[in-house]
Formats: C-alpha cells, sequence, structure tokens
C-alpha cells in the first residue's frame, strides 16, 4: 500500500538558495534538498488499485504552466512550533491546480482535505529546537526571497511511513501544457 501526495518539485538552483538557509537552529532535523516539494494534496496510504485510479484521473489535468516564487520563512505550530517552512507567493493557477486535484481525488472516492491549503516548502522539523532559538532564527532569516521559477509539471510522490522530510519517489509526471491558440479567422 503505498503513501502517495502530489506535489511540484523545487528547481535545483531554488533548492541550493534553500539549502543555504539550514543552519544555525539547534535541535532542528533539516530536510534535505532533493526532498524539498510543495504539497497539493496529501493522499496517503492507499490500495493499488486507487492509486491507478488517482494517476488516470490526473491526467485529465489541463494547466498552463505559470511561475511561483518562495518567501518569508515561518512555522507551523504556534505554541509548540514542529515545523520550518517557506512560504509560497500567491498565485491564482497554484491554487486553482490545488482545486482540481482535491475534486479529482473526492470524485475517485477520497475524503476531503479538512486543511485549509497554504503552499510551502518545509525546510526542518522542529521537534528538539527550541523557542527562543527559533524566534531567533526567524527574526535573522525570515525575510527570505526567492527569484520566481517556472512550473512546467506536477507529479505523484510516494514515501514510506516514517517521521517525515522523505525520501519521495516520484511516482507519475504530468506536463503542464500551453493552451493552443486557435485561428478564429
Amino acid at each position: 500500500m503505498p503513501r502517495l501526495f502530489t506535489a511540484l518539485e523545487i528547481p535545483a538552483p531554488i533548492a541550493m538558495q534553500l539549502t543555504l538557509l539550514q543552519g544555525g537552529l539547534p535541535g532542528a532535523r533539516w530536510i534535505d534538498r532533493e526532498n524539498f516539494h510543495i504539497t497539493l494534496r496529501f493522499v496517503g496510504d492507499i490500495e493499488m488499485s486507487m492509486a491507478n485510479e488517482l494517476s488516470y484521473a490526473l491526467e485529465r489535468v489541463k494547466t498552463e504552466p505559470f511561475s511561483l516564487g518562495l518567501q518569508n520563512l515561518d512555522v507551523f505550530g504556534s505554541s509548540k512550533p514542529h515545523s520550518l517552512f517557506a512560504g509560497v507567493t500567491r498565485s491564482e493557477p497554484l491554487h486553482s491546480l490545488q482545486a482540481e486535484h482535491e475534486r479529482i481525488c473526492q470524485q475517485i472516492g477520497l475524503e476531503a482535505m479538512t486543511r485549509k491549503f497554504r503552499p510551502h516548502v518545509t525546510l526542518a522539523r522542529l521537534r528538539s529546537a527550541r523557542t527562543p532559538d527559533i524566534a531567533k532564527y526567524l527574526s535573522g532569516l525570515g525575510g527570505f526571497q526567492s527569484p520566481e521559477f517556472n512550473v512546467g509539471r506536477f507529479v505523484i510522490l510516494s514515501s514510506r511511513n516514517s517521521v517525515g522530510g522523505g525520501p519521495y519517489v516520484v511516482e507519475e509526471s504530468y506536463q503542464l501544457i500551453e493552451k493552443a491558440i486557435s485561428d478564429a479567422n
């Protein structure tokens, strides 16, 4: 039974920028750069037949390529921070793509996600990091901003049941396609 989710990959130059932010926070368990991604829809542990159905259904997604950027560092877990992440710039194409993934998952029988979509790239797990150290880290690096990058595909990633942070394996990839310009003349 694979554990799956759909995601956008982070290009190597942006991933390198993110790795330069890693360090200087005692108790952080840093994510390897090859595992950086933006989750679109967590699917979870599903049977192979459902995984195949999801893979087939995602082929129907017709979205044009778009650009994204990363900005600001923050944490999840206000009273007990557990994850450090880079936020994603506001993007209607990204939210539309995520909403399409959510619709498809529900159409094939998966339960609706209960959390609001908040696109991000997880940089570290903070299981033993202290709040004052996190605040100090964020005050120094929290204003991070990446250049924009092009999004030309989305993927289905699999992971093994672990504490988080990978390793992740690309199971399927789906190209985003420019819409053909029709000649109305």
